[in-house]
């Protein structure tokens, strides 16, 4: 199952999917996706919700 994430690229003022998602644990014990962005090249992060934190460990 391939999930596609969104995140905020900053640089270009809009959404993006993020490229090369990796699935990084804060250190808060959240988890987060890190990628670049399609649009400008520059490094993205989304925090995932507990929901979905589930969903990327099964």
């Amino acid at each position: 199952m391939v999930v596609e994430y969104t995140a905020y690229d900053v640089k270009a003022k809009k959404k993006v999917k993020i490229q090369n998602p990796k699935p990084v644990k804060m250190k808060n014990g959240r988890w987060a996706v890190k990628g670049t962005s399609p649009a400008t090249g520059i490094n993205v992060f989304r925090i995932l919700s507990a929901e979905e934190s589930k969903k990327l460990h099964k």
